[in-house]
């Protein structure tokens, strides 16, 4: 019996595990830390042998496949050892992949994933077809595999989970955009985390199809320089393309096999600039995928966007609170600073991870009038815009961030969680940021 272990326990991990048991390997998955109760209650549920709080080594090293959890860095110890010992170590997505029978949709960028994501099920469930959305959202790949055959997945992925591919091709591959963001994991080499990205393209084949933003700097020097095999379907904004989807007088044009779908920006659920390219790259896949225009009309226009991305809270004497925990990099907080049309308080805040904040400084010497910092270590915030801003707090709890931003709002002003920096200081992760932020803004 072939043995695979699983480097790291939770919900890529614990998929990966159930689908290779599932798939007759003798199964071992060991995690550094301590595994959460659920996961370590499916394992044992399962049947599943595991360990917590480190690696033994011979356990690892005795596999014919290490399946590696996309938070785990190729530095890390075990990942070093396994590939001195040329064992395989992959991506729980390259695993699952292995075993899937249905058409996949893959969507990564830097911003924007999860929404166009969620926006791409939501069209292809609304036209009937068995579709199962996961990845880097909810459910692992792998878990989805595991529970039963659909005719398609939409999946979010990551840099981190693409990385970890060798065979892996999606039939639609949609990149939405590149900016800096995980340059911590790329050596700080932004080149790297561009490769990394495209890797959603490497095996696809000229009946496959490939997404992807014209008017994004970053993917066009990309394709300048770069072949691929699939066919090529932009997106813009700023200028017509001749297949694809473009904007003309705020409506959205979608041309595909010979036909255009139209509609006007104002009838889109989602609002703002980046929304506009979310539902042109989600219409495009869904046009490619023949699905009647009326369906994507509907969902368009009536879609409920994701929690945690520029999410309505509630209004408190007059004073605004929007939940933006989503945003842990510099280009999502930019557009969600760009899309406020009142005064902004900002909450922001967290591990910085290598940002660049100078193409925000417009817009917060335009729209912000205070700075509430959540993390423990604010010091690049205020170096970077302590002489823009004129009032600059210091907070270390969601609680006391939300009642800091609170007082210094008045009626008419937006308090904005858009912390441009990942939550694990002070959170479980972003969810965690977001709900606590929502419990103490209903505490007000």
């Amino acid at each position: 019996m072939k043995k695979l272990v699983v480097l790291g326990a939770q919900e890529s991990g614990v998929g990966a595990a159930r689908l290779a048991q599932q798939q007759g390997f003798d199964v071992f998955v060991s995690d550094a830390g301590e595994i959460k109760p659920k996961y370590r209650d499916e394992l044992k549920r399962n049947a599943i042998a595991f360990e917590e709080g480190g690696h033994t080594e011979a356990r690892v090293l005795g596999a014919s496949t290490i399946v590696k959890s996309p938070g785990i860095p190729d530095t890390a110890k075990s990942v070093i050892a396994a590939r001195k010992e040329s064992i395989p170590v992959i991506s729980e997505i390259e695993f699952a992949y292995r075993y899937c029978n249905g058409t996949i949709i893959a969507i990564t960028g830097s911003n924007g994933k999860t929404t166009t994501t969620m926006l791409t099920n939501d069209i292809l469930q609304r036209a009937g077809l068995n579709v199962a959305m996961g990845g880097n959202l909810g459910n692992s790949f792998a878990a989805l595999v595991a529970d039963g055959d659909h005719s398609h997945y939409v999946l979010e992925l990551s840099s981190f989970q693409l990385d970890g591919i060798i065979d892996f091709r999606s039939h639609i591959a949609v990149l939405l955009n590149i900016t800096p963001d995980h340059l911590d994991r790329y050596a700080y080499r932004m080149q790297y985390y561009v490769e990394s990205k495209f890797r959603i393209t490497m095996n696809q084949i000229e009946t496959d199809h490939f997404i992807h933003c014209a008017d994004d700097p970053e993917s066009a020097a990309w394709l300048s320089k770069n072949a691929i095999k699939a066919q090529q379907w932009p997106f813009s904004i700023q200028h017509s393309v001749p297949q694809g989807a473009f904007l003309v007088n705020d409506h959205i044009h979608i041309k595909t096999n010979q036909t255009t779908f139209e509609m006007s920006m104002i009838e889109l659920a989602l609002k703002g600039k980046h929304n506009v390219y979310n539902s042109m790259a989600a219409g495009i896949a869904a046009r490619v995928l023949e699905i009647r225009s009326e369906v994507i009309r509907e969902s368009l226009s009536d879609f409920q966007n994701v929690e945690h991305r520029l999410e309505y809270v509630s209004m408190v004497h007059g004073i605004e609170f929007i939940n933006d925990s989503k945003a842990t990099n510099v280009n999502s907080a930019w557009y969600a600073l760009e899309s406020m049309t009142k005064p902004i308080v900002w909450v922001v805040g967290g591990i910085d991870k290598g940002n660049d904040y100078s193409s925000l400084m417009e817009l917060v010497k335009e729209r912000v009038k205070a700075i509430v910092c959540l993390g423990t270590d604010n010091a690049k915030l205020h170096e970077v815009f302590g002489s823009i801003v004129p009032v600059m707090v210091d907070t270390a709890s969601a609680e006391q961030a939300v009642r800091t931003s609170y007082e210094l709002a008045e009626s008419g002003d937006v308090v904005l969680l858009s912390p441009c920096c990942s939550s694990f200081d002070l959170f479980e992760n972003y969810e965690d940021r977001g709900r606590q932020f929502k419990s103490a803004v209903k505490g007000l």
